[in-house]
């Protein structure tokens, strides 16, 4: 498959080129050129089949040109030893769990695919490859489980000070070897920012083979696209259009099923979510895309005020505007609303919600009052509950068990490089590492 920047299509790259450079040299993002369609027989018999053979079919439609099948196959064994249930909430509402994954979070879906597909490449190239990573919250633990002691591959994270969990922080900061920690005074899109610095900085790149492992890099995307798929398997037998709901922050996981819905997965809508950092939102009421610094918010995954992603959401209708919002509709609730609704569904059905899920479910429910249409809702949660113990309890007034991987990290004492937003400063550790 070839890739071509969304800033020129004219710089085009490889799998492999797109992979470990994870951005285009003009700061763009990668898109394929084309998105192949999905067997329809496949479709036809899709609800007999598991999770890995769903996953080996849909990477194979995408990537036989650059991977055999038998190839594909072995990176799906080595990527996943989970599943990604579906669990019914209510008579026509769903939630598709993706918080089985070592890290219990759904970024664990695509940090271990990156992780064994990179593994493949090197294997053949022998090279070494820097990774840095910026995270709001559960990039860092999936990447840091994902890429830990994995041969030619060393990890730099970067997370904000203060605003992410304390299980959160204990995943990104406890395991050492090859994974580090940068703990950053500023925001998420601080964070963001000197990552993507990095990358356009020809000194560094021609010392290092750095790669990022967030959202921007296509290896993440492609392999979100796999739990759509599953969840319209598991649900096909109602027989009714799907509608999928999405919890956002870097807007990733949206641009994942929008590509399963351009690849010829039957999506009815699809709802970007999100808590007060709410540009996208904003832009499908108006058109008008106006980033905003972001604010600190109870989801503190989904804290940032500029998007990467944006641009490949858009690039799937061709910028269109009148496209994006017929497929795309935009919710945004506060912390109050969010809580309001974690209390409201643990008080009605004894299921406990992360709030980034929360928030998911509340866009779903608004949806539903002004489309009367007979339709299945699908709200992903993204992360365990117990990963926020102490908001979830003191929100629902209750307990909540702790799945004994978390509760054993909050014992371990962390291990974190702290250091200011600055470009240079963040250089001058990543230099460090030649000396």
């Amino acid at each position: 498959m070839i890739f071509h920047s969304t800033k020129n299509k004219d710089l085009t790259a490889t799998l492999e080129e797109a992979v470990f450079r994870s951005l285009p040299p003009d700061n763009g993002l990668y898109m394929p050129e084309k998105i192949p369609q999905i067997n329809p027989e496949f479709l036809n018999s899709i609800e007999t089949r598991s999770f890995k053979e769903i996953a080996v079919e849909v990477a194979h439609t995408l990537l036989s040109e650059d991977i055999s099948r038998e190839d594909i196959q072995a990176i799906i064994d080595r990527a996943y030893d989970f599943e990604a249930p579906i669990v019914k909430i209510t008579p026509d509402d769903y939630v598709l769990e993706l918080f089985h994954g070592p890290s219990m979070a759904f970024k664990d879906f695509g940090a271990r695919f990156m992780a064994a597909l990179m593994s493949h490449f090197l294997m053949r190239s022998q090279k070494e490859i820097k990774i840095l990573v910026a995270t709001s919250g559960d990039t860092g633990g999936a990447v840091a489980q994902g890429f830990h002691k994995v041969p030619g591959i060393s990890v730099t994270i970067l997370y904000p000070s203060g605003k992410v969990s304390d299980i959160q922080e204990k995943q990104l900061t406890t395991l050492g070897h090859n994974v580090r920690a940068l703990e950053v005074d500023g925001t998420f899109d601080d964070c963001q920012k000197l990552v993507k610095e990095a990358f356009l900085d020809s000194e560094l790149t021609s010392k290092f083979n750095l790669a990022s492992a967030n959202s921007i890099n296509i290896a993440r995307l492609i392999p979100q696209s796999f739990y759509f798929f599953s969840a319209y398997a598991q649900l096909k037998k109602l027989g009714k259009p799907l509608v999928f709901s999405v919890p956002s922050g870097n807007f990733g996981n949206l641009s994942a099923g929008l590509l399963a819905y351009r690849m010829g997965l039957p999506v009815e809508q699809f709802l970007a979510s999100t808590n007060l950092n709410n540009a996208v939102p904003r832009y499908l009421n108006s058109g008008s895309f106006e980033p905003l610094p972001s604010v600190e918010t109870i989801s503190n995954a989904m804290d940032v005020g500029n998007p990467s992603n944006f641009i490949r959401m858009t690039r799937f209708f061709n910028d269109d505007w009148d496209l994006i919002k017929e497929k795309i509709s935009g919710y945004f609730f506060d912390d109050e609303q969010t809580k309001k609704t974690m209390r409201e569904i643990f008080g009605n059905t004894n299921y406990v919600l992360c709030p980034h899920t929360a928030i998911a479910y509340r866009a779903l429910e608004e949806y539903r009052q002004i489309n009367k249409s007979d339709f299945t809702g699908v709200f992903l949660s993204t992360a365990h509950p117990a990963k926020f113990v102490d908001l979830v309890e003191e929100t629902l007034g209750k307990s909540i068990d702790v799945p004994e991987r978390l509760q054993s990290l909050l014992s371990i004492e962390k291990v974190s490089i702290k250091m200011n937003p600055s470009y240079s400063e963040f250089k001058r550790l990543l230099m460090s590492d030649l000396h």
